[in-house]
């Protein structure tokens, strides 16, 4: 085999094994349990050259294939970890490698993943201080450069900065999920902190490369182009649609207050520093295979992105791709295809785009899903509604069916009355404006602190859906600065413009189907069919998406 690679389903050694069997090269995987195959498959990656293996690092290690290369990417990487569980994998685990790799005949190369802030330095690692996993990732890199130069074994250590990319869920990524939930009033730091990062995408490329390279030598593998902290946080800030802190902490203050103040964990204070590192040959490595680093203020936009579509670990993305756009000069969350979809799903109150995932499980061909404007992961507009939706559908080549859901339903009716050549049909489901005008919720002067603090299981009660319908991320949305205050506005004047609405429906030059659930029937008559899934409430794409993707599909004439 070509390479064994210790630490397979890890963020780094997952996406390490993809770049070896990319370039087709024989791999061992060593696991404790077999999650890296499946993921493998879903990015699309041949494994026919892939063998996994079970093994435990923090054991000695016997019995395992010859390789020619070895790959150290294991680590136990968490705050707040006791001592002795920190050590196990990144002291003995890296010293059970070592010392396995040493008695291999063909071995060509031992490349251990260590750290930018522990590697190259001396003296007995600081536990109280640093914290369980500086202080075992300093202990370990210590004790594999003193093995390896006493033993013979060739070996080059990889000092990387913060590893950003799809799956990082951890670290720096910690601090922009405090910025996306309003959780940041002010920075850790001052105006010079430097938190170097590098996209997961380079770094495997890097790595990959090292066994071609001399041996001895140790990399601090970083972009040296990274923004300040202040910089980086307002570049992500700006491209999610929210307020960057103005303010900021020094380091030794925060040092002293306690945590329960600050919310900063005491072991991430040691990364918030003005040092510089030795990077140069690092660059004159990735010079001579070609490597280049992508400009640092796209990689953070574009991990900000994957950031919040997995609800920073939480979920799991159900529409690809997804990210924020500028939509008329607002940022606005848009998931699947801006240019040809065939469906284009616009929600209501007090949901997100997520509200279709059940419904788009049934419906063929590429949709188009956004937040409306101040609404889920979407920032506000001071563009009227009618004027988003049109900028939002200027880039689409096709002619969709146009589905919109309660709220939505105005500004949808008024753009295919408009423009009648740019959709298809026009599908209303649950119209307000066809519906009674009760919102107990929105009357209430408690409403908006109401919003904020209720459950998943709460918001599904209080919407009349099944217990356990998956809306939470429409919950986590409405606990975000601003939210619940607009999601209340929008209650409050949702019903606004009836008599107007109405008589749209009349000057439609496009097909149009009104769907409703029998619990939650028009009671306006109107000249048009109406739609009613049997036993469905306001939410039939939740709770019925089968049949109301049987009318969203079917063809149709006009009226």
């Amino acid at each position: 085999m070509d390479a064994i690679v210790f630490g397979a389903t890890g963020f780094i050694g997952r996406s390490l094994v993809a770049e070896l069997l990319g370039r087709g090269q024989r791999v061992v995987a060593a696991v404790r349990k077999d999650t890296l195959t499946s993921w493998l498959v879903a990015q699309g990656i041949d494994t026919s050259g892939l063998t996994i293996i079970t093994a435990d690092i923090t054991e000695p290690l016997t019995g395992l294939p010859e390789v020619r290369d070895v790959y150290n990417t294991a680590a136990r990487y968490a705050f707040g970890l006791e001592a002795r569980e920190a050590k196990a994998t990144n002291v003995t685990g890296a010293i059970n490698v070592l010392e396995w790799a040493g008695t291999l005949p063909g071995l060509r190369r031992l490349v251990h993943v260590s750290g930018y802030r522990v590697s190259g330095q001396s003296g007995e690692p600081d536990y109280a201080g640093l914290g369980a996993y500086e202080a075992s990732k300093f202990e370990g890199d210590l004790a594999v450069r003193s093995l390896a130069q006493e033993r013979g074994i060739p070996l080059t250590i990889a000092n990387p900065s913060t590893v950003i990319g799809p799956g990082q869920h951890i670290g720096l990524a910690g601090l922009v999920e405090d910025l996306w939930e309003g959780r940041l009033p002010a920075l850790p730091g001052g105006p010079e902190v430097f938190v170097p990062i590098v996209t997961i995408d380079y770094f495997s490329k890097f790595l990959a490369e090292i066994p071609e390279s001399p041996a001895g030598e140790h990399y601090w593998v970083l972009d040296d182009a990274t923004p300040r902290l202040p910089e980086l946080v307002r570049t992500i800030a700006d491209h999610v649609g929210v307020r960057a802190p103005r303010r900021s902490i020094p380091v030794g203050l925060l040092r002293h207050l306690p945590r329960k103040l600050t919310g900063a964990d005491p072991e991430t204070l040691s990364f918030l520093s003005t040092d510089r590192y030795p990077t140069a040959s690092a660059q004159a490595l990735a010079a001579t295979a070609g490597l280049a680093m992508p400009p640092a203020a796209d990689a953070l936009r574009s991990w900000a992105d994957d950031l919040v579509a997995a609800r920073f670990g939480a979920a799991q993305p159900w529409l690809s791709p997804s990210g924020f756009h500028t939509v008329a000069g607002s940022r606005t969350w848009i998931s699947g295809d801006r240019h040809t979809p065939d469906h284009v799903l616009l929600h209501g109150l007090p949901m997100n785009a997520d509200l279709w995932a059940p419904l788009a499980a049934h419906l063929p061909g590429p949709i188009l899903a956004p937040d409306l404007p101040g609404l889920g992961r979407s920032a506000a507009s001071d563009q009227p509604m009618d004027a988003w939706l049109a900028d939002l559908l200027r880039p689409v080549r096709t002619r969709p069916v146009l589905v919109a859901h309660s709220l939505a339903c105005g500004p949808a009716l008024r753009y295919a009355v408009q423009h009648p050549e740019s959709i298809s049909k026009l599908i209303l489901v649950s119209p307000p404006f066809l519906q009674p005008t009760s919102s107990r919720l929105s009357r209430s002067p408690l409403a908006i602190p109401i919003l904020r603090r209720m459950s998943p299981d709460r918001l599904a009660n209080t919407l009349g859906l099944p217990p356990g319908t998956e809306i939470a991320s429409a919950a986590a949305d409405l606990r975000r600065p601003g939210v619940a205050r607009r999601v209340v506005k929008a209650l409050r004047t949702t019903h606004a413009d009836r008599k107007h609405l109405r008589a749209l429906l009349n000057q439609l030059r496009v097909p149009v189907e009104i769907i409703t659930g029998s619990a939650d029937p028009v009671t306006d008559p109107i000249d048009h069919p109406i739609t009613e899934i049997t036993a469905a409430g306001h939410y039939p794409q939740l709770t019925h998406p089968s049949e109301l993707a049987q009318h969203l599909t079917a063809t149709f004439q006009f009226a």
